[in-house]
């Protein structure tokens, strides 16, 4: 998880209870580098609303559906929650392998339903990405652009 630096200092249970209400928004691309930056080169995959609670106990995340539709075709890089009102809250790991939010199929194609299969908090700091590859701009053919 990697939290914008307004709610930085908010605890797991904190952040859960912010995302009441609030929405999942999947991306493709490398995630920015901080939640706090905007993201482009990008189409939303899937968006997810979180119920209220968006989370209970053990038995994890609340969305009020569960599958959704696709928006656009991709691989999951990274998902942004955000609260009811819009406000960016935090950015999560997703797709296959050490990730936060795992997906009941590797991609995404339009329309198609996009399932959430599992859903963990990983520390800041913990995400499985190299960090040169945070806000890169891949190109087909081309060596992974180092950003500075």
């Amino acid at each position: 998880m990697n939290v914008a630096s307004e709610f930085a200092a908010c605890s797991e249970d904190e952040i859960k209870a912010l995302l009441d209400g609030g929405t999942l928004t999947v991306y493709s691309v490398a995630r920015p580098i901080t939640a706090d930056r905007p993201v482009d080169r990008s189409a939303v995959l899937a968006t997810f609303k979180f119920a209220t609670p968006a989370f209970s106990g053990d038995a994890g995340v609340n969305l009020a559906a569960n599958p959704v539709p696709a928006g656009s075709v991709g691989t999951p890089g990274f998902a942004r929650a955000c609260k009811a009102d819009g406000t960016v809250i935090a950015d999560f790991s997703a797709g296959p392998g050490l990730r936060e939010i795992k997906f009941a199929e590797v991609s995404c194609s339009q329309g198609a339903p996009v399932k959430i299969t599992a859903f963990k908090f990983i520390a800041e700091g913990g995400w499985p990405e190299r960090p040169d590859y945070y806000d890169a701009h891949p190109r087909p053919g081309f060596a992974m652009p180092l950003v500075p």
